[in-house]
């Protein structure tokens, strides 16, 4: 990104989220010059605190469903506008639905305007709950387009095909990034998410929730991996007229998971069982072939570093205070069972 991009001006929509307020410093460590846009639904402004005390980074508070604030101009633009969390994003969920539709087609419209290439971060959601495993980009999914969650996962598929409609007529240089599931420092404790959700109640030693059975699968991608997918994609010199997974095939059940976390932080939670989520996906587990391929990336951060890495972060965050932990874990487990790739 360095020597391709240095001195031009990315915006980021969703830039004081959990991966937009990383990317952002990414992008300013590149000397890029930064728009960030967020109306703090699901970020926070905390996030990007220390990035604006310099003079590369401006920080507009405006919703992408409402009309762009004239005279903005970008030679990048970054879509990551929408909370990715299911409690955030249906607790309204035709404003989630509008996001990922007029928010996306606003930001495409800038990226004509100024001629800038765009990056649309969709999800691993498009895939629904998957009946092919592992899921390549070639899988149209299998999502309930009436379900509770049919407003993001819908809202994500729907933006895609915005994308590629400007590509196909020649308006937007686009690219769409279809990522899996993400985790790292910065994640909110109450995010709602998996991850977060874990090492939140084992830091304060509650019971920690695992619904169904805990044999459905995820695979967790280190927020350090998947910005080197991203910034590949972005900086790639071709047209890429199809979407890329970007995620870390390793996959890991929710009962592993959560031994994995218990062990990590020492504490004496014990595991709760909750009903399944409707729609909640049974596997999911990307295809990197064509990431490999196309960019040359693959992630390298194996789950248990992540893990520790994001267990430190909560550990000092203002959200939680830890209650004491046990003096050792409960029994060792082997760091290979939860390698990267």
């Amino acid at each position: 990104m360095t020597t391709q991009f240095a001195g031009k001006t990315a915006l980021v929509a969703g830039g004081a989220g959990f991966i937009g307020s990383h990317l952002c410093a990414r992008l300013l460590r590149d000397r890029m010059r930064v728009i960030c846009l967020d109306n703090l639904s699901s970020g926070a402004a905390e996030n990007i605190q220390d990035l604006r005390q310099g003079p590369a980074l401006e920080f507009i508070q405006h919703d992408v469903t409402e009309t762009l604030p004239r005279n903005l101009h970008a030679d990048l633009v970054i879509n990551l506008a929408c909370p990715a969390s299911p409690p955030l994003y249906q607790l309204d969920p035709v404003h989630t639905m509008m996001t990922n539709v007029v928010g996306t087609n606003h930001l495409l419209e800038l990226a004509a305007k100024c001629g800038a290439r765009f990056l649309q971060a969709s999800t691993s959601e498009v895939y629904g709950d998957p009946v092919v495993h592992p899921q390549t980009e070639s899988y149209h999914g299998n999502v309930n387009p009436t379900g509770p969650r049919a407003c993001y996962d819908e809202g994500k598929r729907a933006a895609e095909t915005l994308c590629f409609d400007y590509l196909r007529q020649g308006k937007v240089d686009t690219r769409v990034a279809r990522i899996f599931n993400t985790y790292g420092p910065l994640m909110r404790p109450t995010d709602g998410r998996v991850i977060s959700n874990m090492v939140s109640q084992a830091l304060r030693n509650r019971p920690i929730t695992v619904y169904g059975d805990g044999t459905q699968t995820r695979s967790f991608c280190y927020v350090d991996d998947l910005l080197d997918g991203l910034l590949a994609l972005l900086r790639h010199p071709e047209r890429v007229p199809h979407p890329v997974n970007l995620g870390n095939p390793f996959e890991t059940n929710m009962l592993d998971l959560a031994d994995a976390v218990i062990q990590l932080t020492g504490a004496a939670s014990a595991i709760v069982r909750m009903p399944l989520p409707k729609d909640d996906p049974r596997r999911r587990r990307p295809d990197i072939s064509l990431a490999r391929e196309l960019l040359g990336w693959k992630p390298k951060v194996p789950l248990t570093t992540g893990l520790r890495r994001t267990i430190d972060w909560m550990s000092g965050s203002s959200w939680i205070k830890p209650r004491p932990r046990r003096s050792a874990p409960r029994r060792p487990f082997a760091a290979a069972e939860l390698a990267a790739d």
